[in-house]
Protein backbone atom coordinates (compact mmCIF):
# COMPACT_ATOMS: atom_id res chain seq x y z
CA UNK A 1 0.00 0.00 0.00
CA UNK A 2 1.38 3.14 -1.18
CA UNK A 3 2.08 6.40 2.04
CA UNK A 4 -0.87 8.54 1.83
CA UNK A 5 0.19 11.52 2.84
CA UNK A 6 -0.19 15.58 2.83
CA UNK A 7 2.91 17.62 1.22
CA UNK A 8 2.35 19.92 4.28
CA UNK A 9 2.53 16.95 6.99
CA UNK A 10 5.96 14.99 5.17
CA UNK A 11 7.44 18.78 5.00
CA UNK A 12 6.36 19.85 8.83
CA UNK A 13 8.38 16.20 9.63
CA UNK A 14 10.70 16.53 7.93
CA UNK A 15 11.73 20.04 9.13
CA UNK A 16 11.48 18.94 12.52
CA UNK A 17 14.26 15.94 11.49
CA UNK A 18 16.52 18.54 10.30
CA UNK A 19 16.01 20.91 13.21
CA UNK A 20 19.16 19.81 14.91
CA UNK A 21 20.78 22.15 12.72
CA UNK A 22 21.54 25.02 15.14
CA UNK A 23 20.80 27.78 12.02
CA UNK A 24 17.75 26.86 11.37
CA UNK A 25 14.63 29.46 13.01
CA UNK A 26 11.32 28.88 12.38
CA UNK A 27 8.65 31.76 11.82
CA UNK A 28 5.08 31.49 11.50
CA UNK A 29 2.03 33.51 11.47
CA UNK A 30 -0.38 31.85 13.32
CA UNK A 31 -1.30 28.95 11.29
CA UNK A 32 1.52 26.52 12.72
CA UNK A 33 -0.87 23.67 13.59
CA UNK A 34 -1.92 23.90 9.62
CA UNK A 35 1.18 24.77 7.85
CA UNK A 36 2.82 21.57 10.30
CA UNK A 37 5.71 23.78 11.64
CA UNK A 38 4.63 23.41 15.08
CA UNK A 39 6.42 20.00 14.89
CA UNK A 40 9.57 22.34 14.82
CA UNK A 41 8.26 23.95 17.60
CA UNK A 42 7.15 21.74 19.89
CA UNK A 43 10.92 20.25 19.77
CA UNK A 44 12.37 23.31 19.07
CA UNK A 45 10.52 26.13 21.28
CA UNK A 46 12.92 28.35 21.60
CA UNK A 47 13.99 28.71 17.68
CA UNK A 48 10.43 28.93 16.68
CA UNK A 49 8.50 32.14 16.76
CA UNK A 50 4.62 32.81 15.98
CA UNK A 51 4.73 35.90 14.71
CA UNK A 52 0.73 36.27 14.90
CA UNK A 53 -1.46 37.19 11.70
CA UNK A 54 1.20 39.90 10.80
CA UNK A 55 2.71 37.88 7.46
CA UNK A 56 4.84 41.03 6.33
CA UNK A 57 6.45 41.81 9.79
CA UNK A 58 7.15 37.53 9.70
CA UNK A 59 8.99 38.43 6.49
CA UNK A 60 10.72 41.09 7.96
CA UNK A 61 11.65 39.57 10.69
CA UNK A 62 13.28 36.24 9.06
CA UNK A 63 15.27 38.41 6.75
CA UNK A 64 17.00 40.28 9.81
CA UNK A 65 17.48 36.25 11.26
CA UNK A 66 19.82 35.56 7.87
CA UNK A 67 21.22 38.94 7.66
CA UNK A 68 23.01 37.16 10.87
CA UNK A 69 23.64 33.84 9.70
CA UNK A 70 20.86 31.89 10.10
CA UNK A 71 18.45 29.73 8.50
CA UNK A 72 15.58 31.38 8.60
CA UNK A 73 11.96 29.28 7.60
CA UNK A 74 8.52 31.26 6.91
CA UNK A 75 5.06 29.97 7.04
CA UNK A 76 1.46 30.70 6.51
CA UNK A 77 -1.00 29.98 3.73
CA UNK A 78 0.15 30.16 0.05
CA UNK A 79 -2.25 32.93 -0.28
CA UNK A 80 -0.56 35.08 2.71
CA UNK A 81 3.13 34.50 1.97
CA UNK A 82 3.15 35.31 -1.51
CA UNK A 83 0.33 37.60 -1.28
CA UNK A 84 0.44 39.79 1.66
CA UNK A 85 4.24 39.03 1.98
CA UNK A 86 5.15 39.67 -1.84
CA UNK A 87 6.72 43.14 -1.49
CA UNK A 88 9.14 42.03 2.05
CA UNK A 89 10.37 38.89 0.01
CA UNK A 90 11.27 40.83 -3.20
CA UNK A 91 12.90 43.81 -1.19
CA UNK A 92 13.98 42.34 1.74
CA UNK A 93 15.20 38.84 0.77
CA UNK A 94 15.75 38.21 -2.85
CA UNK A 95 16.98 41.70 -3.45
CA UNK A 96 19.53 41.24 -0.69
CA UNK A 97 19.85 37.73 -1.85
CA UNK A 98 19.51 36.37 2.05
CA UNK A 99 18.95 32.61 3.27
CA UNK A 100 15.12 32.91 3.71
CA UNK A 101 12.77 29.75 2.64
CA UNK A 102 9.18 30.62 2.42
CA UNK A 103 6.67 28.21 2.67
CA UNK A 104 3.04 28.81 1.18
CA UNK A 105 0.66 25.64 2.84
CA UNK A 106 -2.61 24.84 1.03
CA UNK A 107 -1.70 25.78 -2.60
CA UNK A 108 -4.27 25.30 -5.34
CA UNK A 109 -8.15 24.86 -5.27
CA UNK A 110 -7.77 22.01 -3.07
CA UNK A 111 -8.26 23.18 0.22
CA UNK A 112 -11.90 22.74 -0.28
CA UNK A 113 -14.17 24.19 2.25
CA UNK A 114 -11.07 27.55 2.89
CA UNK A 115 -13.33 28.63 0.15
CA UNK A 116 -11.68 31.00 -2.71
CA UNK A 117 -10.13 33.66 -0.81
CA UNK A 118 -7.85 30.89 -0.04
CA UNK A 119 -7.47 29.21 -3.04
CA UNK A 120 -4.14 30.50 -4.40
CA UNK A 121 -3.52 30.00 -8.13
CA UNK A 122 -1.06 32.29 -8.57
CA UNK A 123 1.98 31.65 -5.44
CA UNK A 124 4.36 30.32 -8.39
CA UNK A 125 3.52 33.09 -10.91
CA UNK A 126 4.66 35.70 -8.67
CA UNK A 127 7.61 34.21 -7.14
CA UNK A 128 8.83 32.53 -10.49
CA UNK A 129 8.95 36.59 -11.71
CA UNK A 130 11.07 37.05 -8.48
CA UNK A 131 15.01 37.85 -9.73
CA UNK A 132 16.96 34.92 -7.86
CA UNK A 133 14.39 33.56 -6.17
CA UNK A 134 14.32 29.46 -6.13
CA UNK A 135 10.28 28.06 -6.77
CA UNK A 136 9.76 24.41 -5.55
CA UNK A 137 6.62 22.45 -6.16
CA UNK A 138 6.68 19.17 -5.03
CA UNK A 139 4.43 16.41 -5.74
CA UNK A 140 4.24 13.78 -2.17
CA UNK A 141 5.67 13.21 0.76
CA UNK A 142 8.94 11.39 -0.53
CA UNK A 143 9.92 14.38 -2.60
CA UNK A 144 9.04 16.39 0.08
CA UNK A 145 11.37 15.13 2.35
CA UNK A 146 14.12 15.59 -0.61
CA UNK A 147 12.82 19.41 -1.27
CA UNK A 148 13.20 20.31 2.61
CA UNK A 149 16.36 18.53 2.74
CA UNK A 150 17.57 20.70 -0.45
CA UNK A 151 16.21 24.05 1.15
CA UNK A 152 18.34 23.87 4.02
CA UNK A 153 21.31 22.96 1.89
CA UNK A 154 20.53 25.74 -0.54
CA UNK A 155 22.14 28.65 0.69
CA UNK A 156 19.41 31.58 -1.05
CA UNK A 157 15.67 32.80 -1.24
CA UNK A 158 13.64 29.63 -2.29
CA UNK A 159 9.83 29.27 -2.32
CA UNK A 160 8.05 26.09 -1.60
CA UNK A 161 4.15 25.21 -2.11
CA UNK A 162 2.77 22.62 0.05
CA UNK A 163 -1.02 21.65 -0.47
CA UNK A 164 -3.64 20.45 2.48
CA UNK A 165 -4.86 17.14 1.02
CA UNK A 166 -3.59 13.37 1.17
CA UNK A 167 -2.12 12.08 -1.95
CA UNK A 168 -0.52 8.66 -2.65
CA UNK A 169 3.47 9.04 -2.82
CA UNK A 170 4.33 7.73 -5.92
CA UNK A 171 7.95 8.57 -6.40
CA UNK A 172 9.74 6.29 -3.91
CA UNK A 173 8.34 3.27 -6.45
CA UNK A 174 9.30 4.91 -9.15
CA UNK A 175 12.89 2.77 -10.58
CA UNK A 176 16.07 5.63 -10.77
CA UNK A 177 13.85 8.44 -9.46
CA UNK A 178 16.27 10.63 -7.71
CA UNK A 179 15.61 14.38 -6.20
CA UNK A 180 17.79 17.51 -7.69
CA UNK A 181 17.07 20.95 -7.62
CA UNK A 182 16.56 22.53 -11.06
CA UNK A 183 16.10 18.85 -12.57
CA UNK A 184 13.01 17.65 -14.09
CA UNK A 185 12.29 13.44 -13.14
CA UNK A 186 11.35 11.41 -15.64
CA UNK A 187 8.81 8.66 -14.29
CA UNK A 188 7.82 7.32 -17.33
CA UNK A 189 9.20 7.03 -20.79
CA UNK A 190 7.44 7.93 -23.98
CA UNK A 191 8.08 8.63 -27.66
CA UNK A 192 4.21 9.61 -28.68
CA UNK A 193 3.59 12.81 -26.41
CA UNK A 194 5.19 14.02 -23.06
CA UNK A 195 2.95 14.94 -19.95
CA UNK A 196 5.14 17.64 -18.10
CA UNK A 197 3.00 17.99 -14.51
CA UNK A 198 4.15 19.78 -10.96
CA UNK A 199 2.81 19.17 -7.57
CA UNK A 200 -0.25 16.83 -6.74
CA UNK A 201 -1.66 16.36 -10.58
CA UNK A 202 2.06 14.53 -10.84
CA UNK A 203 -0.25 11.52 -9.46
CA UNK A 204 -3.17 12.40 -12.04
CA UNK A 205 -0.99 12.58 -15.06
CA UNK A 206 0.01 8.89 -14.05
CA UNK A 207 -3.69 7.66 -14.15
CA UNK A 208 -3.59 9.81 -17.36
CA UNK A 209 -0.31 7.63 -18.51
CA UNK A 210 -1.67 4.52 -17.96
CA UNK A 211 -5.20 5.46 -19.76
CA UNK A 212 -3.68 6.53 -23.18
CA UNK A 213 -1.39 3.04 -22.83
CA UNK A 214 -4.71 1.41 -22.98
CA UNK A 215 -5.25 3.74 -26.77
CA UNK A 216 -2.10 2.77 -27.56
CA UNK A 217 -0.18 5.71 -27.16
CA UNK A 218 3.30 5.95 -25.18
CA UNK A 219 3.25 9.16 -23.28
CA UNK A 220 6.29 10.49 -21.12
CA UNK A 221 5.92 11.89 -18.24
CA UNK A 222 7.94 14.29 -16.21
CA UNK A 223 8.10 15.69 -12.30
CA UNK A 224 8.77 19.26 -13.17
CA UNK A 225 9.11 19.82 -8.90
CA UNK A 226 11.87 23.14 -9.76
CA UNK A 227 9.95 25.47 -11.34
CA UNK A 228 12.58 28.10 -11.44
CA UNK A 229 15.43 27.54 -12.37
CA UNK A 230 13.58 25.24 -14.80
CA UNK A 231 15.02 22.02 -16.51
CA UNK A 232 15.44 23.32 -19.94
CA UNK A 233 17.65 20.22 -20.80
CA UNK A 234 14.39 17.72 -20.32
CA UNK A 235 11.77 20.13 -21.46
CA UNK A 236 14.42 20.57 -25.65
CA UNK A 237 15.18 16.91 -25.41
CA UNK A 238 11.20 15.58 -24.57
CA UNK A 239 9.89 18.12 -27.45
CA UNK A 240 12.34 17.30 -29.93
CA UNK A 241 11.70 13.13 -29.15
CA UNK A 242 8.18 13.40 -28.82
CA UNK A 243 6.65 16.56 -30.79
CA UNK A 244 4.36 17.50 -28.19
CA UNK A 245 3.92 18.35 -24.61
CA UNK A 246 0.81 18.93 -22.30
CA UNK A 247 1.21 20.64 -19.18
CA UNK A 248 -0.63 20.47 -16.02
CA UNK A 249 -0.45 22.27 -12.61
CA UNK A 250 -2.76 22.93 -10.08
CA UNK A 251 -2.16 26.90 -10.93
CA UNK A 252 -2.95 29.07 -13.11
CA UNK A 253 -1.71 28.28 -16.58
CA UNK A 254 -0.82 32.13 -16.73
CA UNK A 255 2.75 32.46 -15.28
CA UNK A 256 3.36 29.21 -13.67
CA UNK A 257 4.70 25.72 -14.87
CA UNK A 258 2.81 25.87 -18.40
CA UNK A 259 4.19 29.36 -18.76
CA UNK A 260 7.63 28.13 -17.59
CA UNK A 261 7.52 24.95 -20.72
CA UNK A 262 6.43 27.53 -23.51
CA UNK A 263 8.63 29.78 -22.79
CA UNK A 264 11.99 27.14 -23.08
CA UNK A 265 9.77 25.67 -26.58
CA UNK A 266 9.22 28.62 -28.31
CA UNK A 267 13.15 29.47 -27.87
CA UNK A 268 14.82 26.43 -28.26
CA UNK A 269 12.42 23.82 -30.12
CA UNK A 270 8.41 24.99 -31.06
CA UNK A 271 6.35 22.69 -30.76
CA UNK A 272 2.06 22.22 -29.52
CA UNK A 273 1.50 22.44 -26.17
CA UNK A 274 -1.30 22.48 -24.37
CA UNK A 275 -1.31 23.71 -20.90
CA UNK A 276 -3.61 22.51 -18.21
Amino acid sequence: MAEKKSTRQAYGEMLCELGDNPKIVVLDADLASCTMSEIFGKKYPERFFNVGIAEANMITMAAGFASCGKISFCHSFAIFTAGRGYDQIRNSIAYPHLNVKIVGSHAGITVGEDGATHQCIEDLSLMRTIPGMVVISPCDANETREATRALVEYDGPCFMRTGRTAVDTVTNSISGYSFQLGKGALLQDGSDITIIATGMMVQESLKAVQLLQQEGIKARLIDMHTIKPIDRDIIVKAARETGAIVTAEEHNIIGGLGSAVCEVVSEECPVPVARV
